[in-house]
């Protein structure tokens, strides 16, 4: 089986709000978006690396660890309200105009610098389990543990409701659930046909599940401490 042309994207906007040049703010020895960019080049099972971003102090960044910044996102595609997928589509036909002598890509994987935890060793069993299943794309999760859906409730004012999918027994214990898995933000691995119809899933949609210590996904300033405090805890 031959090997796939997968495009490794990293999508990182200059307008973080909930925490200020987050993309770029230090984490342990390095700005963040560089743990996603090590973990990428460090992966056997790319073939381009590049990083979509419209702020020019973070394409240097990302330029500085070796990452391709081979175009400039449109403004347009940098709101608070731009979608993934319009960014995802954008990055591969320009990449691909770009360099029109080349194949065209597989798959395409997006790898969001705001889960930095992931390994190279993630991004290769991801595209492995792409290659040996024929999917159409590859998701990475994380065991939800306690915060499973069966023990949640709705409010009615301030009255608790059993949704119809609640745990079978009150207070049932969480080894007696059927495990659910929740997006980490990761890992998307789609093939290019499927990206292009508008779907990071498609109709057969695989599983990388990801221990919750990989699984931190920073969106506030809380989250940034919590990554600070798992490297602290990690053995030198």
């Amino acid at each position: 089986m031959s090997a796939l042309r997968v495009l490794a994207v990293i999508p990182a906007r200059g307008g973080s709000k909930g925490v200020p040049g987050k993309n770029i703010k230090p984490l342990g020895p390095y700005p963040l978006i560089a743990w996603t960019i090590r973990a990428a080049m460090g992966a056997r099972s790319l073939s381009r690396v590049v990083v979509s971003t419209d702020d020019e102090r973070i394409a240097q960044v990302a330029r500085e660890h070796h990452a391709e910044v081979p175009f400039m996102r449109p403004l347009a595609l940098a709101t608070d309200s731009a979608k993934s997928m319009p960014v995802m589509q954008h990055a591969l036909e320009t990449i691909e105009k770009l360099d029109r002598t080349a194949a065209p890509f597989d798959a395409v994987m997006m790898l969001q610098p705001t889960t930095p935890f992931r390994t190279s060793a993630d991004i290769d069993a991801a595209v492995a389990l792409l290659t040996e299943t024929n999917a159409d794309s590859v998701i990475s999760v994380v065991d939800v543990g306690g915060h499973h859906p069966a023990r949640m409730k709705y409010l009615e004012g301030n009255r608790l409701v059993d949704p119809v999918f609640c745990e079978a027994i009150e207070n049932q214990p969480r080894q007696e659930l059927r495990p659910m898995y929740l997006r980490n933000g990761a890992i998307y691995l789609t093939r290019r046909a499927t990206l292009r119809s508008g779907s990071f899933k498609g109709q057969d949609c695989r599983a990388w599940v990801m221990p919750e210590e990989r699984s931190v996904n920073i969106d506030t300033a809380r989250d940034f401490q919590h990554a600070e405090l798992l490297l602290k805890e990690q053995p030198a």
